[in-house]
């Protein structure tokens, strides 16, 4: 059986790798110089390659069609993955939230290690070569038509091309544009795992916050809410937490703006009740009590913090602590479990981590990844509507699609 793989990421290298084992003629085509590139710079370089954790917790971990993901996630694991890796000679780690990465902490290992598999299987992997279209006829897809205008015929065609995040990777929405132009239903693509643009700037860009909960609210709603890192930059804010919420709320997200008003509120003392934070309060307040608010906020916040918490009290920060009046110190406290700003935005797709949206996944089957539209036609990984937030999530659905379609197609 003849096979076209059309992309050298993760999920088509996969798929290849899984195809020409058990005896497919596979030719993976990559329009790219080499291999791997997006690969190569996730998880900041460390290739954070899986989630290792029980499934229940990874189909939470899922944002768009997590029940879609069903039976390919059952059929290949995180263990599945791990497995794969370490049989072919990469020695892995399990660190802070279950994240599985190389132990070299070098994506450049994944890479190598997927090129090794594609020269032992016997894979002819063509690169710097674009795809311009893809052969269909009544009976379905027949091959590719590549940019020398070279026809490379094959029994069935996989589309693994990726989203349109990091386009210097050549991520530009390939499968997209021929997906819709084969009869199927794109879902918008919108940039996931992205900073969040803010209007407010208090001069915090580099302010790293530890333990805290950030909230979106719309209006006076809360909507989602996530517990952990963040980190503001020059527009807005970043860090895990931050990009988890972005994946969240970015369905919300149309045209440029948000269809209503949104608000990140932040937490900053998230293990603290109202009452023993009013109390924590009395108590600092009573140890100086002739020193400016300004003076006294630094022992419970970063310093940085202070003038922006204070505003959003309304109070004045050279004012005393002991003629703080109980409303003014709720008010305080309010602020302090609810630093609020206003969202405008979310950066754009080259700063997004993955896409969120693609092949609408009502048309495609979940036991083999097939299209229901045209025979032989297969979409593996993040071309497809399928999304995670951050955590290795991302890669094991691109890489239980691939086995998925390669163990189907193979039957």
């Amino acid at each position: 059986m003849k096979v076209v793989v059309v992309g050298g990421g993760a999920s088509g290298m996969m798929c290849a790798v899984l195809l020409a084992q058990n005896g497919a003629d596979v030719t993976l085509i990559e329009k790219n110089e080499k291999l791997g590139k997006k690969l190569f710079i996730t998880g900041k370089g460390r290739c954070n390659v899986t989630n290792d954790c029980q499934l229940t917790e990874f189909f939470e971990n899922i944002v768009t069609n997590g029940k879609f993901m069903t039976s390919a996630l059952y059929g290949f694991s995180p263990k599945d993955t791990m497995d794969f890796f370490e049989d072919r000679g990469v020695k892995l780690k399990v660190e802070r939230g279950n994240r599985v990465f190389p132990q070299s902490d070098k994506s450049s290992d994944i890479i190598r290690c997927f090129e090794k598999a594609l020269k032992v299987c016997s894979v002819e992997v063509r690169l710097n070569t674009c795809v311009k279209s893809i052969l269909v006829d009544e009976n379905g897809a027949y091959g590719v038509k590549i940019d020398t205008d070279e026809r490379i015929l094959a029994d069935k065609v996989v589309i693994a091309t990726g989203g349109i995040t990091y386009q210097a990777t050549g991520s530009t929405g390939d499968g997209y544009k021929w997906a819709k132009a084969l009869g199927h239903n794109v879902i918008e693509p919108k940039p996931a795992l992205v900073p969040i643009l803010l209007k407010e700037q208090y001069g915090l860009q580099g302010l790293s916050l530890k333990n805290v909960c950030a909230s979106v609210k719309k209006e006076e709603k809360m909507i989602f809410s996530q517990f952990g890192e963040m980190l503001f930059t020059h527009t807005g804010v970043s860090g895990p937490i931050i990009l988890s919420l972005s994946s969240l709320i970015n369905k919300h997200y149309s045209a440029g703006k948000f269809d209503g008003k949104y608000y990140l509120c932040v937490d900053l003392k998230p293990a603290l009740s109202d009452e023993v934070l009013q109390n924590r309060l009395i108590r600092e307040f009573a140890q100086r009590s002739n020193t400016e608010l300004k003076n006294v906020l630094p022992a419970l916040m970063p310093k940085s913090l202070v003038s922006v918490v204070i505003k959003q009290s309304g109070l004045n920060e050279k004012q005393a602590v002991n003629s703080i009046t109980k409303e003014q110190r709720e008010r305080l406290a309010y602020a302090i479990k609810n630093m609020t700003f206003t969202i405008v935005g979310l950066e754009n797709v080259n700063a997004g981590i993955i896409t969120s949206g693609g092949v609408d996944c009502k048309q495609i089957n979940p036991k083999d990844m097939m299209s229901k539209l045209i025979n032989n036609l297969y979409f593996v990984g993040e071309v497809l509507d399928i999304d995670a937030l951050t955590g290795g999530f991302n890669l094991q659905l691109a890489f239980s699609t691939a086995h998925q379609m390669s163990k189907s197609a193979l039957n």
